[in-house]
C-alpha cells in the first residue's frame, strides 16, 4: 500500500543547460551543499547554486542559478564528478584521466596533478589515512583485473595500492579497507590491506548493470539477482531482509527509512524498517538517481530533479489516517535516529495514543489496552 513519503521537484530545467542545442546530455552530477555540478556529453561542466524555497504553504521549490561553465577541451563526455570540499576541489573523469580543479572557479590547479587509466572512481567515505587534508580515491584501471587506490591532496596525488581482481571489476565501492566490488559474473568484499576476499553472490554483468553502493559504516546495497536489492556487511553477511525491485533498476539511492530505485519507467520507494514498497513515481527516460548528504537527485539526460522527502510525522499521520496501525508503529520506531530524543519521546506517546484509539473504535481491546498502557 502506497504512501507519500517523497516530492518530486524540478531542479535545473533544460533551457538552463543547453537553451536549444538539442544534442548537449547530462551525463554525470554532483551536489555539495548548495553547489551542484553537472557532467555533458560536450565536455562541459557547469555549476549551480540551488536555493531551497519554501512557501507560506509548505511548499517546497528549487531555483537553480547559474554560476558559470568551463570547456575541458575534449571531444568525450564528462564521465565522473565527485567533490572533496575539504579540498575545494573537484574530481572530474573524461577520457580515462581523472583531473583535480577548483570547486568555485572550475580551472585545473597549476600543477596539472592528474590520475590516468581510470574506467571509473570512488571516494572512501570512511577514510583510513586520517589526514583531513586528502581524500582517499579508489579507481578501476584501465589494466584488466586491476584496482588502485590513491591518496588525492589539493594539488598532487599518490598511488597507495594496486590490487588484482579474480576477474574484470565493473563497479565498486569502498568502506575503510574494505572494497565491494562487482566482477564479471559475482560480487566479492575485498579487504585491500590484507588481501583477503569474500564471495557474496553470482550475478551476470553482461545481463545488467551491477548496483555497488556504500549504505553506511560496513554496509553496502547490492543488485542481486531476480529483481532484488540486497544488503551485505563487510563480514560477507546480510543483517536486514532484501527489497524485491524490478529486473531492470538502473540506479539506487538511501535516505533512510527509505530505499528510492530508479528503473526505465519508475521511481520506486521500499522501506528498510518492513522491505513494503511504499511508493512509485512515474518517471520516464531517467538514467541518473544518487544520494548526496541525504539528498536523493534524479536526472534524465535534459533535466534534474529532487526527491523532496515528506516530513516523518506527517507519513506517520497519514498512516495513522489510513487505519495503518502496524506501518505507522514500525515508522515511528525507525524515525528514532533522525529525531531528538525528547522529541521522540513526545511524538511516539502521542502516536501510541492516537494507534489505541483506532484499535479500540475497531474492537480490538486487547491491543487497544496495550497500546494504551
Amino acid at each position: 500500500m502506497s504512501v507519500k513519503a517523497f516530492k518530486l521537484v524540478s531542479a535545473v530545467e533544460r533551457e538552463m543547460l543547453m537553451g536549444d542545442k538539442n544534442y548537449i546530455n547530462i551525463e554525470c552530477i554532483e551536489c555539495c551543499g548548495k553547489n551542484l555540478y553537472i557532467g555533458t556529453n560536450d565536455c562541459f561542466i557547469y555549476h549551480f547554486l540551488l536555493d531551497e524555497k519554501v512557501s507560506t504553504a509548505g511548499k517546497i521549490s528549487f531555483a537553480a542559478t547559474k554560476q558559470l561553465h568551463k570547456y575541458l577541451g575534449l571531444k568525450k563526455p564528462v564521465s565522473e564528478l565527485k567533490a572533496a570540499s575539504a579540498l575545494t576541489r573537484l574530481l572530474v573523469l573524461c577520457d580515462n584521466t581523472i583531473t583535480l580543479v577548483n570547486m568555485i572557479n572550475l580551472e585545473p590547479v597549476p600543477t596539472g596533478a592528474r590520475i590516468k587509466g581510470a574506467v571509473t572512481f570512488t571516494l572512501n567515505e570512511n577514510p583510513v589515512s586520517g589526514d583531513p587534508f586528502c581524500v582517499e580515491v579508489c579507481i578501476i584501471s584501465v589494466k584488466r583485473r586491476t584496482i588502485q587506490m590513491f591518496m588525492v591532496f589539493e594539488d598532487r596525488v599518490q598511488i597507495v595500492k594496486e590490487v588484482f581482481t579474480p576477474e574484470q571489476p565493473c563497479a565498486v565501492a569502498v568502506d575503510g579497507y574494505y572494497l565491494c566490488l562487482a566482477l564479471t559474473t559475482q560480487y566479492i568484499i575485498l579487504n585491500y590491506n590484507t588481501g583477503v576476499s569474500q564471495d557474496l553472490f553470482p550475478y551476470c554483468s553482461d545481463e545488467k548493470r551491477p548496483i555497488v553502493k556504500r549504505i553506511g559504516r560496513q554496509e553496502f546495497l547490492l543488485a542481486g539477482p531476480g529483481g532484488l536489492g540486497m544488503f551485505a556487511t563487510v563480514d560477507g553477511i546480510s543483517q536486514r531482509a532484501p527489497v524485491h525491485w524490478s529486473e531492470n533498476v538502473i540506479g539506487a539511492a538511501l535516505c533512510f527509512p527509505y530505499v528510492v530505485a530508479l528503473d526505465e519507467e519508475f521511481i520506486t520507494v521500499h522501506s528498510m524498517l518492513d522491505q513494503q514498497q511504499k511508493q512509485t513515481l512515474p518517471f520516464k527516460e531517467g538514467h541518473i538517481l544518487q544520494d548526496f548528504e541525504g539528498k536523493v537527485i534524479v536526472a534524465t539526460n535534459k533535466g534534474v530533479y529532487i526527491l523532496v522527502p515528506l516530513p516523518l510525522e506527517k507519513q506517520i499521520q497519514d498512516l495513522l489516517a489510513g487505519h495503518r496501525v502496524e506501518e505507522a508503529l514500525v515508522l515511528a520506531k525507525g524515525a528514532r535516529r533522525n529525531i531528538p530524543k525528547e522529541k521522540f519521546q513526545v511524538m511516539y506517546k502521542r502516536i501510541l495514543q492516537q494507534a489505541g484509539f483506532i484499535q479500540f473504535a475497531q474492537l480490538q481491546f486487547l491491543e487497544a489496552k496495550e497500546l494504551f498502557r
